[in-house]
């Protein structure tokens, strides 16, 4: 049973890994066919994640989410009706996100930290990545068809293919590295 310190230090954790990830989202690299790679802006989450268990890694990940879709709420103005607004705020931003709570799932299963945490993130990046083809596809291909000429899920497996997979591996070899420097971070 956790005492009222530890409860605060994950709280107070928690909270400056979401500030830090926030901070991190907002530094991206934009990519030619669109999207933004943001270097480990989820690594934060996964961090909570394999340190607190899963269930503490959804809730935090599920606030970060919210904050997310606060930031980018302008997204939510380009659909055309509420249902259209629904599944953006749903797919792109509360789900998409807050799957990467589910990141430390293999952290007590696993004999090393590396195959741990590189699984959970090519598990987690994958789902949140299935999130932004779906928009991708029914949503945003609707709004504004691709200038490249693709149909809508080639378009949007390479839009949001290209920085979710660059994303899992920055992020991947990232979380192998610090742990090696601060494994405190993630116990």
């Amino acid at each position: 049973m956790e005492n009222r310190n530890q409860k605060t230090s994950r709280l107070v954790f928690s909270a400056v890994m979401i500030a830090v990830g926030t901070v991190l989202s907002l530094l991206k690299i934009d990519f030619v066919m669109g999207g933004g790679l943001t270097i480990c802006a989820m690594l934060p989450l996964v961090m909570v994640s394999f340190r607190y268990g899963t269930k503490w890694g959804l809730f935090t990940a599920f606030a970060f989410s919210v904050l997310q879709c606060l930031l980018g709420l302008d997204n939510v103005q380009y659909a055309t009706s509420v249902g259209m607004a629904i599944a953006i705020i749903l797919l792109d931003y509360i789900v998409a996100y807050t799957v990467i709570g589910f990141s430390g799932i293999f952290r007590n299963n696993a004999k090393n930290f590396s195959r741990a945490v590189i699984g959970g993130i090519a598990l987690t990046f994958f789902a949140r990545f299935l999130c932004h083809f779906i928009t991708g596809w029914v949503i945003w291909d609707a709004l504004w068809p691709n200038e490249f000429g693709m149909i809508a899920p080639v378009y949007s497996l390479c839009y949001n293919g290209s920085y979710m997979l660059a994303e899992a591996i920055i992020s991947s070899a990232a979380a192998v590295l610090l742990f090696k420097k601060k494994p405190e971070f993630f116990q």
